[in-house]
């Protein structure tokens, strides 16, 4: 009896760390979020250079916070079957806003026809 309550134990806790997928996403595989290039596409090519190293820098930071939360959360389930990010929050939607900021930015320098893109 005591050998059947263990193994019914180890194979709800099994169950529930597999469906628990609620981990941090890397910032790699975390899709842009769409943005019209139009918003952008009446800068000139210095002011569209200034933006997009501002978004890069953004984003840079962004990604830096969602892998810790990804690294968090690793730990966590690991330790505790808990996701951290979970309970803290994480920074998906703002790594996706950036690359999408990026791409939008990119688009606008490419129509406006400025060097170096």
């Amino acid at each position: 009896m005591f050998r059947l309550s263990k193994i019914f134990l180890l194979m709800t806790l099994t169950v529930t760390i597999l469906t628990m997928g609620g981990c941090a996403n890397r910032p790699e595989s975390i899709a842009s979020s769409y943005m019209s290039h139009e918003r952008y596409i009446n800068g000139s090519c210095a002011v569209l250079t200034t933006q997009m190293a501002d978004a890069r820098a953004s984003l840079a930071k962004f990604s830096e916070m969602q892998n810790s939360k990804a690294t968090g959360d690793a730990w966590g389930v690991f330790l505790l079957a808990v996701p951290f990010s979970k309970l803290s929050g994480d920074s998906e939607a703002d790594v996706a806003k950036y690359k999408g900021m990026i791409e939008a930015i990119e688009t606008a320098q490419i129509k406006n026809k400025c060097k170096g893109v």
